[in-house]
């Protein structure tokens, strides 16, 4: 990287280590979009140049309120500029991603073309499911209730979902003539998964432009490279950490990542990391597979199936948590699995004539095809489906050979439905090696110094020891004037049977005071449940509900109205975003502690105690900070903003871990007197409607 650019009068006339270069950059934006200069922005922007320039990775704590958007994107244009690289952008949602690259970015690029030597360019890139492929359309059933040459429905679906499910493939083949990106979050009114999944292919599903016929149109294939020569690359989690994993490159290459919603890496990653085994899935490969022949392995491999599906029934309710080890029984029916899986690919990849098979026997773990597997030009939908079928077929047979494999570093556990899951222990290794060993990395939330501390985060994660620096930039808001944390010391420890007629009485008279306005966050649906239907006995507002329609009709429902309540499980603790008279009061049900019988974060927390840790403070306590952060950042999203935080759960004010939890959140004004916090709520009413 270069210290210095020697244009003059020619756009960047220093480095991205001028620190008063990027101010000026930033007051320029910020003048252009007619906002005002924040002390919090400018800081956190000088941070990361700084950062990028140095090399050094960096944890940056940014509140609601602080801009952080053109913190971080104003040093990227500037490193990607100078370098001639991509500098990706990385976020948790596609709230998001959309944010950036239809507002932020286009607004943020026409106020500083002026002060640039050309125009920075960006795009947005996501996994190759996100996107329609045309050959799977072209070879889906017209209509998914249409039986094939054996009589069975061509989609594996439950019988009530049937008509939903054709409706929205019949939909989907539509649209595919119609769109230009072919990206699911274009389509004007959402589908089923399950109907998604017949219109698009994994990236191991995928047989390649090359071997398709559909190559040279293929919508992800054009979204790379739009995404191949631009200054900022917008992406998912998901996708930055596909590109950590895989030995082909996925991302553009870069020096330099951004890791916004930074609070959501580690589970993103372990989800991408996580394989599911079911027999269900497998009997829909097998069905696909159909059309190509093979049916004594077919056969085979359905009765492999079978004996797996009653083996794993059997042992599910002796087996609530992570597996210790792989009993007799169930590894006899997963290698039976394995070695059907082998035999099926095997003559798939015969039939196909398009190369061997990956491996030399059952035993072993194959490979996915690449994308150039199979003969230099383009084949026919037959061909591609086929080999298709063989990627699904091989990644099964992987999926398996990890879980017999039963290798430390992973957990494996027994699901619903037969199903058998395998993650990792930890992601950090990971994230270590092929993230921070790899690029200058800047990872920002509202939330990361979890009781007070980028510690745990920084385990999490993998940040190299003595790498990194954290940062706590603030916000532009005063939490201990304009919001109240309230816990209700007196109540005693939550049970395991839902809300006491005490915490209903303690909702309904702070409900009353905040006149409706409220946003309740249940650590379970059926607390959320039972909340609703009693205060819908007892108070005059409307109260919804989590499931009475979807969430994004009832935030803006909860939203347009200042006497409503909203009850919720886990999806209303992050993003929802309601500033204004609508929300004064964050009601919270009890400390989100992970469920006891959690496989992967129970394992997690052993591992931690095995190595002389503490499991409950590494695992549990750290997993409740962060929801409560989160979960207590909903209430102040504007500068004008009051109201008060309720916490029910009397252990944030009486257990050890309470206050390092509590240190976690904002730092609100706090009480644990209820006559203190309805006292406010009512004010704010008061005021509300003398205004």
């Amino acid at each position: 990287m270069s210290d210095k650019v020697t244009q003059e009068n020619e756009g960047l006339g220093t480095s991205i280590s001028d620190g008063d270069h990027i101010e000026g950059l930033l007051a320029a934006a910020v003048k252009g979009l007619g906002g005002a200069t924040r002390p919090n922005q400018v800081k956190m922007a000088r941070a990361v140049a700084s950062a990028f320039d140095r090399q050094r990775h960096l944890a940056v704590q940014a509140g609601t309120g602080t801009g952080k958007s053109l913190a971080y994107l104003i040093p990227a244009i500037v490193q990607a500029m100078e370098s001639e690289q991509s500098v990706i952008i990385s976020t948790a949602t596609i709230a998001l991603q959309r944010q950036l690259v239809e507002r932020d970015l286009p607004r943020l690029v026409k106020s500083l073309e002026p002060l640039l030597n050309r125009t920075p360019t960006f795009a947005i890139l996501k996994g190759r499911s996100n996107y329609l492929c045309q050959n799977k359309v072209n070879n889906v059933a017209a209509d998914p209730e249409d039986p094939n040459a054996d009589g069975e429905p061509a989609a594996l679906i439950e019988p009530a979902q049937l008509s939903r499910t054709a409706a929205d493939v019949m939909r989907l083949r539509e649209w595919s003539s119609e769109t230009d990106t072919g990206d699911r979050d274009s389509l004007d009114k959402g589908v089923s998964n399950e109907a998604w999944r017949q219109v698009s292919v994994t990236a191991r599903e995928c047989v390649g432009a090359v071997s398709c016929p559909f190559g040279e149109s293929c919508f992800a294939e054009a979204a790379r490279r739009e995404a191949a020569n631009v200054d900022i690359v917008v992406t998912n989690h998901a996708l930055l950490a596909i590109d950590a994993l895989s030995e082909a490159m996925i991302l553009p290459e870069h020096e330099c990542v951004v890791v916004d919603e930074a609070h959501e890496l580690d589970a993103r990653i372990t989800s991408v990391a996580t394989d599911e085994l079911s027999p269900t899935g497998i009997a829909m490969m097998a069905r696909r597979a159909k059309k190509f022949g093979a049916a004594e392995e077919i056969a085979a491999l359905t009765d492999a199936t079978d004996m797996l599906s009653e083996i794993v029934s059997s042992l599910a309710d002796a087996h609530s948590g992570a597996l210790e080890e792989i009993p007799g029984e169930l590894g006899m029916a997963l290698a039976s699995v394995r070695d059907a899986l082998w035999q099926l690919q095997t003559v798939l990849a015969k039939t196909g004539g398009s190369g061997s098979s990956s491996g030399s026997n059952g035993s072993g773990s194959g490979s996915s095809l690449s994308a150039s597997d199979g003969p230099g030009s383009t084949q026919s939908s037959e061909s591609t489906e086929r080999q298709t079928v063989r990627a699904a077929v091989e990644n099964m047979h992987d999926t398996v050979a990890r879980i017999l494999e039963f290798n430390s570093d992973d957990v494996v556990w027994l699901g619903e439905r037969s199903a058998i899951y395998v993650a990792p222990l930890s992601v950090a290794d990971l994230l270590r090696n092929k993230l921070f060993g790899e690029s200058t990395v800047v990872l920002t939330s509202a939330t990361l110094a979890l009781g007070g501390k980028f510690d745990s985060m920084a385990a999490a994660w993998g940040l190299p020891s003595g790498a990194w620096d954290g940062m706590d930039v603030g916000t532009p808001f005063d939490p201990q004037k304009s919001g109240i944390l309230y816990v209700a010391r007196d109540l005693p420890k939550p049970g395991r049977d839902g809300a006491t007629p005490e915490q209903f009485d303690i909702m309904e008279k702070l409900i009353r005071a905040a006149g409706g306005r409220t946003l309740g966050l249940f650590s379970s649906r059926r607390g959320a449940e039972a909340a609703a239907e009693e205060m819908r006995s007892r108070l005059p507002f409307d109260v919804l509900c989590q499931g009475d329609d979807s969430i994004g009709a009832l935030v803006d429902k909860f939203a347009a109205s200042e006497n409503t309540c909203l009850f919720g499980t886990l999806t209303l603790w992050q993003g929802v975003d309601v500033p204004g008279p609508s929300l004064s009061c964050v009601l919270i049900d009890r400390i989100p502690f992970p469920r006891p019988d959690d496989p992967l974060l129970s394992a997690r927390a052993d591992a931690a105690k095995a190595a002389g840790r503490n499991g409950f403070m590494e695992v549990s306590a750290t997993h409740a900070a962060l929801l409560m952060a989160q979960g207590a950042g909903r209430l102040l999203r504007s500068v004008n903003d009051r109201g008060v935080v309720a916490v029910l759960d009397s252990r944030l004010a009486t257990a050890r871990y309470g206050s390092w939890i509590a240190a976690s959140m904002p730092d609100f004004w706090r009480t644990t007197d209820l006559s203190v916090a309805t006292g406010a709520l009512e004010r704010l009413v008061q005021k509300r409607f003398k205004s």
